[in-house]
């Protein structure tokens, strides 16, 4: 069995990929600052309730899930530097982009290369076409090559799917085309009894989703060796993937307080 990540503190690098909305954005790191929170919930549960269970996941040296996780950098692509229709491979790209000393300026650091504790999120803007994407994935995690970025790295990523595919990457937010949904995959159906994006939006409500659907697979099983159920390591049947149904009416909207038609806001 492989190893999970267990390190003392689990630093988070985010690469904003393309053209993003600053409000998308702040969600975005709301929620991700929430799951090592220490302040007590008003109500049950909470994000970081929710991750004190995924840490319980340990290794073959009995060591757990990190419990602190911390945003250690951000960098901002937003010259499309591998272009607007990625490969599964690009994404790795992407990454050894962001790590280059070249690519620091002054309004734009490069990030560290840390195989020790970092985990590298790639988030892709509305605009950017993956693939896969939209097709048969909502996000996917690995870990890099070195001859392409120079280390094994563990990393994710999550596409925002409002404008491609929102039926079927932010559902229960947005119906799927085949079930009646208007606009663009049912981002507008009163007649449906929807559930409200408890942010506001449609497509990073459901990135959250996916974004806490990976950051819960990649922490146990990074290299692909760890947790995961079936005879593939290829095509493995992971932790978030196990629990389906509860993932996207459970652990997916994770609230601290509900509100009249629609879950409350991620803490």
């Amino acid at each position: 069995m492989g190893p999970v990540l267990a390190s003392q503190v689990l630093n988070l690098y985010i690469i904003w990929y393309g053209n993003w909305n600053p409000t998308h954005q702040s969600t975005i790191i709301d929620f991700l600052l929430s799951l090592s929170s220490s302040s007590s919930s008003s109500s049950f549960p909470s994000v970081s309730d929710w991750w004190r269970t995924v840490r319980l996941y340990t290794d073959q040296t009995g060591s757990n899930i990190t419990d602190t996780l911390t945003l250690s950098g951000e960098y901002y692509d937003t010259i499309y530097s591998h272009g607007n229709s990625l490969t599964r491979l690009d994404i790795q790209s992407i990454i050894k982009t962001a790590i280059s000393p070249t690519a620091t300026t002054r309004r734009r650091p490069s990030l560290p290369l840390n195989p020790q504790s970092g985990l590298y999120v790639v988030l892709t803007s509305s605009d950017v076409k993956v693939q896969d994407f939209c097709r048969a994935v909502c996000g996917f995690h690995y870990f890099t090559f070195p001859a392409v970025v120079g280390a094994t790295l563990p990393y994710f990523w999550v596409g925002y799917s409002g404008t491609q595919c929102p039926g079927m990457c932010a559902y229960p937010f947005a119906w799927p085309k085949y079930n009646g949904g208007g606009g663009g995959g049912g981002l507008n159906n009163p007649s449906k009894n929807l559930m409200g994006a408890p942010n506001g939006d449609v497509g990073v409500d459901g990135m959250i989703s996916v974004i806490a659907h990976e950051l819960a697979e990649v922490s146990s099983n990074p290299l692909v060796n760890a947790w995961y159920a079936g005879d593939d390591p290829t095509s493995p049947t992971e932790i978030a993937d196990l629990c389906w149904c509860l993932w996207v009416w459970w652990w997916g909207w994770i609230c601290r307080e509900s509100v009249q038609g629609q879950m409350g806001k991620w803490v």
